[in-house]
């Protein structure tokens, strides 16, 4: 039988300069991130391993060198980066959901923010 858990990783913010626009990467802002994780653990629950399932720990450090890393014009671009990497380094991981929000959004009226959500299935 096959055992399922979902780590989730909330509200993990960066500053960084992704967009379109050139004043969206002279000026930079705040992106949020947000990681739901299916992950298979194996026997590290019952064993009380964390070697042999998902860091959160690193999940974060993955995360944050994305985000932090090369500009992206596309938040989507950047969230199908982020959960395919979180896949590659986990090979207990099923299913990555990333949602990455985006503040400051250049749109001609009032919000709260741009989001985006990707999953991306192993």
């Amino acid at each position: 039988m096959t055992k399922i858990y979902t780590i989730t990783l909330k509200n993990c913010a960066f500053f960084a300069r992704h967009g379109l626009h050139t004043e969206e990467e002279v000026l930079g802002q705040r992106f949020f991130v947000d990681a739901e994780l299916d992950v298979e653990p194996g026997d590290a629950l019952e064993a009380d391993d964390i070697t042999s399932t998902v860091d959160y720990g690193v999940a974060f450090q993955v995360i944050e060198r994305i985000v932090t890393g090369e500009r992206r014009y596309l938040i989507e671009a950047l969230a199908l980066e982020i959960a395919k990497a979180l896949c590659d380094r986990f090979s207990q991981i099923r299913r990555a959901r990333i949602t990455v929000r985006k503040p400051s959004a250049p749109v001609p009226g009032v919000l709260d923010y741009v989001q985006v959500s990707i999953e991306h299935f192993v």
